[in-house]
Formats: C-alpha cells, structure tokens, sequence
C-alpha cells in the first residue's frame, strides 16, 4: 500500500473537483467508419475515473487521443489545461502512463530501472522515496525479470509516478493477475486517490470498477451510454430487487401474504422470488409472515443487478467493431 505520509510537490496541482480532463464533442473518423461519435467526458482533479467498454466500443482511440498519442477527427479536448495534440515536453512531465503490457529493462534491478526513467524528467521524484511508495523497498536490488506479477504491476506504477504526473492512465492493470494480486495492486490504485493523484482507469473488471472508481462511463459502439458512480450507474440504484428465498414444505407461492403474491415467481431450482421496488418493506412483510407462522427462511438473499448486469445491458451488441 502506499504510504501516503510521504511530502509531495502538490504545488502543480489543481485544485480539488476542478476539471482535470475536459472534452466536448469528440470524434474520430477513419475513412467513412466513425470510431468515436462525438462524446461528452469530464473528470475532476483527484478522482479514479473508469472508462468501460467492450473490445471495439471506440475505448482505446478515445484513451490514445488523451494521451496525445493519436489525433482526433473533431471535438475539443483539454488535458490538464492543454490541447493533447499541440502538447510538448513540459505536459508529458505531467502525465503518467501505466500500460497494459510493458517489458522490464534488460539487466536492470528496480532502483536502476527508476534512476533511468528519473533521467527523462526535469523534476523527477526521490527514487527512494518512489520505491517505498509502491511497496517495493525490499526489492530494490532485485532485477526486474525476477519479480511476481503483482510486483512487476507496483514497478510499473512507480515508473510513471517518477516524473510527479498529475495525471496517471492506467490500462488494465490487474489483467491476468490471482485474486490475492489484484487486491494488493487495488491498494497501490487507491493510495493514487489519497496521494492527491488523478486516475483514469481502463478495465474490464466490474469488480475493480466498483471497488476503486469514483465515477464511471461506459462507452459501446462510439457512444457513451452511461456514467455515474458505481452504485448509480445505469439507475442501478432504482432498479427492482430480488428477494431469493426456499419456502418450507407444503407451503407454496400462492400461501404468501397477498401484498407479495403478485410479486412473487416460482424458480426452476424450486425456490421463490420476490421482484420488488422497495425490497425493505417487503423483506419485512416477508419476514412477519414467516416468523408468525413459526418457520425460518435460512436461505433468504436480497440484491439489487450487480455492476456487472447493468454493464452488460448498457453494452449489449449492435454490431460493427472499432477500437
């Protein structure tokens, strides 16, 4: 985790909620094939903003042309006050990259591989200091092809932190990554946030999302479709709930109380579902039905769609492919 007690230069910060990334109307043509469709995105200073889609939703055009590494067809764009397309060498020290895939320096140990990096950047970090913000001071020494995935990640988030950025992108940066990695390069993210760092997150993770964007958009065939926060995306908050439940023997759907008999299905498996608007009064109803007839309901589950539902739904298929 990173040790947030660390002094840091803030003095080229924003202020906090001030926009960090603005853009209005943006596109991207290829011949006749439009891979961005005029898009709206803002994120503020000190947030971690998700950016979702499917393979081919227009994402990683989108995600290059912020970075400044591919040119837009229309629209305006400003990334950290600046036009990506017109940036020169004073932005990049402002801007960090984590790539989804990147190779470790031949030879190199951790501390050699910072102390190169520190030498493309007019005010680079402490590389010790670096070093120990990622989690990574017991291995310093250790050449960089040695290092376990979740390790290598920390690496890779400590490269672009050297040059003090801003601004980080981060693509993918748990993928292919065990349970018990992921968390641990969750928690390296998340320190980013209280470092005063600004994060954009590319992931095909619902969890990640969930666990560390403050807010979200989804992006399917060019358009953004939704963006909220994780618990509000797509009116994730407002949809109805399922209320899981296995009756006891000889008691059947049609024995509920009559405020949820016409809410109420018989599942395949054999259980019983409540769909409902407001699960709290009926899980309550629910409830004093049972306990007054003196059985439990051991199994009962409420929930609302997962992220990952309403993901799902927002980006199904319309055909055509695009990056």
């Amino acid at each position: 985790m990173i040790d947030t007690d660390t002094t840091l230069d803030m003095g080229r910060m924003a202020e906090p909620g001030a926009p960090v990334i603005s853009v209005r109307g943006l596109a991207k043509r290829y011949g006749r094939y439009q891979a961005v469709k005029g898009i709206d995105l803002e994120v503020r200073h000190g947030e971690i903003f998700a950016f979702l889609g499917p393979n081919g939703a227009g994402k990683t055009t989108t995600v290059e042309i912020l970075e400044g590494f591919r040119s837009r067809t229309a629209g305006e764009v400003s990334v950290l006050g600046v036009d990506p397309a017109d940036a020169g060498a004073e932005w990049r020290d402002r801007v960090g990259v984590v790539l989804q895939e990147s190779a470790v320096e031949p030879g190199l140990s951790v501390r050699e591989c910072l102390e190169l990096y520190a030498g493309y950047y007019r005010t680079p970090r402490d590389i010790g200091e670096t070093i120990a913000l990622v989690g990574l001071s017991e291995k310093a020494g250790a050449l960089g092809g040695s290092l376990s995935g979740g390790q290598r990640r920390r690496l890779d988030v400590a490269l672009a932190l050297i040059g003090d950025p801003e601004l980080i992108f981060l693509d993918e940066p748990t993928t292919g990554f065990d349970p018990s990695a992921r968390r641990a390069a969750w928690e390296v993210v998340a320190g980013l946030r209280e470092l005063g760092k600004t994060v954009f997150l590319t992931t095909h993770y619902m969890d990640e999302a969930e666990y560390l964007a403050d807010r979200i958009a989804v992006i399917a065939d060019g358009e953004i479709v939704a963006e909220g926060t994780p618990q509000t995306l797509g009116g994730r908050d407002h949809m109805t709930a399922a209320i899981r439940f296995t009756l006891p023997d000889g008691v059947a759907v049609r024995n509920l109380p009559a405020g949820l008999r016409p809410l109420a299905e018989t599942q395949p498996s054999g259980g019983a579902v409540i769909r409902s608007e407001t699960p709290l009064l009926h899980v309550q109803m629910l409830a004093d039905w049972a306990l007054g007839r003196g059985f439990d309901l051991p199994d009962l589950d409420v929930r609302r769609p997962t992220l990952e539902d309403v993901y799902l739904s927002l980006t199904a298929p319309t055909g055509g492919t695009h990056r």
